[in-house]
């Protein structure tokens, strides 16, 4: 059995407050690693054209003020 089944299998069976404090800390262990992601991302320059992009919308009047 691969170690994916076991742990959903382990999930399955948690008691309703173990699985509440396995999503809280999964949540915040899957915002660690998007935010790890993203500035990966940035510091390779992967958004440069999105940032540039922007920015000329933002000179032409092409945005809505929030």
């Amino acid at each position: 059995m691969s170690t994916l089944q076991d742990l959903e299998r382990t999930v399955s069976q948690l008691s309703p407050e173990d699985l509440a404090a396995f999503r809280a800390w999964f949540a915040e262990f899957d915002a660690k690693m998007w935010d790890r992601q993203f500035e990966e991302d940035v510091a390779a320059g992967k958004l440069d054209k999105l940032a540039e992009q922007a920015l000329q919308h933002l000179q032409e009047g092409r945005c809505t003020e929030l």
